[in-house]
C-alpha cells in the first residue's frame, strides 16, 4: 500500500535516471492527455510531497500522479522488457535516450502548469518527510479539531501529508493511544506526530514499512486482527473508522492501547 515513504522512494529514483534528460518520447494513456506529445521537453526534477508524484518539466510543465491503493512506477533500461504487470495496465509512458519510466494502475495522470502544481500542493498539511517539517502546525492543525478521532486526523492530508493507514497503525499502537481516541484527549501530540515521522523516514530508503525491525514480521498490529499482541499477547481487534467520505480498517491492542 503506497505511503509516503513509497512515494518518496520512487521520487527520489526517477529523478535519479531523468533529470536533466530530454524525453525521446511520452506515451499518456488517459483520455484527457492521448494525444499529448511530451517529447523534446527535459525533466528539470522530481519530487514528492506527502502522497503525491510531481515530474517538473521544461518550459514549466508539471507531470501529476497519484498511486492511490496499488499505482506505481517501474524503470527501464532501454531496450529491457517490462514487468510491472499487463501492457493494459499502463497509465504513463516516459522515455529518455537511457531509460523508459512505465506507470503502472495510475489513478490520477494529470498535467498541471506551476500554479495549478502550487494550488493542489497548497491544500495539503505539510509533508511528513520534509527535513524542515514544522511538527508544531501539524498539532495546531490537529487541535482545531479536538473530538476527532486520532486515527481519522492523522489520515486526513490537509493536515499532514504522507500518513497512511499502516503509519496511522503502528504509530498510535507504539504510542499506547487507540484510533478512536479523540485528538483533546492525546497528552502528547507533538510526540506522537515525531513517532511517526521517525518510523517513516527508517523505512524511506529501503522500501520495507516494518515497525518492528524485523522484515519477516515487519507489523505490530497492521493487518493482524484475531492474532496475540506481539507485546502481550492479547488478540489485536479490527473495526472500520470514518475517514472523510471513507471507511477505513483500524486494528489496535486492547491491552496496549486501552481506551
Amino acid at each position: 500500500m503506497p505511503e509516503g515513504d513509497t512515494v518518496w522512494l520512487a521520487a527520489r529514483r526517477l529523478d535519479a535516471c531523468l533529470a536533466g534528460a530530454e524525453l525521446t518520447s511520452s506515451d499518456l494513456r488517459v483520455p484527457s492527455l492521448a494525444t499529448v506529445d511530451l517529447s523534446g521537453q527535459a525533466v528539470e526534477q522530481v519530487r514528492s510531497y506527502g502522497k503525491h508524484l510531481i515530474f517538473r518539466l521544461s518550459g514549466g510543465l508539471r507531470l501529476h500522479t497519484h498511486f492511490r491503493m496499488d499505482g506505481t512506477w517501474h524503470l527501464y533500461r532501454q531496450g529491457r522488457s517490462w514487468k510491472g504487470g499487463p501492457n493494459w495496465q499502463v497509465r504513463a509512458v516516459l522515455e529518455t535516450a537511457d531509460w523508459q519510466a512505465v506507470g503502472y494502475r495510475l489513478p490520477v495522470v494529470e498535467l498541471l502548469d506551476a500554479r495549478a502544481e502550487a494550488a493542489l500542493l497548497g491544500r495539503l498539511g505539510p509533508d511528513i518527510l520534509d527535513e524542515d517539517v514544522d511538527v508544531s502546525a501539524i498539532v495546531a492543525s490537529l487541535r482545531a479539531d479536538p473530538d476527532r478521532a486520532i486515527g481519522d486526523a492523522l489520515l486526513d492530508q490537509s493536515i499532514v501529508a504522507g500518513f497512511g493507514l499502516i503509519y496511522v497503525t503502528e504509530t498510535l499502537f507504539l504510542r499506547g493511544i487507540p484510533p478512536h481516541a479523540t485528538v483533546d484527549s492525546i497528552t502528547d501530540a507533538h510526540a506522537l506526530i515525531q513517532t511517526g515521522r521517525r518510523l517513516m523516514s527508517a523505512n524511506r530508503a529501503r522500501g520495507a514499512q516494518a515497525s518492528t525491525g524485523d522484515l519477516r514480521d515487519q507489523h505490530y498490529v497492521y493487518g493482524r486482527s484475531g492474532r496475540p499482541c506481539r507485546r502481550c499477547g492479547t488478540r489485536i481487534r479490527w473495526g472500520r473508522q470514518r475517514s472523510g467520505s471513507f471507511e477505513r480498517d483500524a486494528y489496535w491492542c486492547p491491552h496496549c492501547q486501552p481506551d
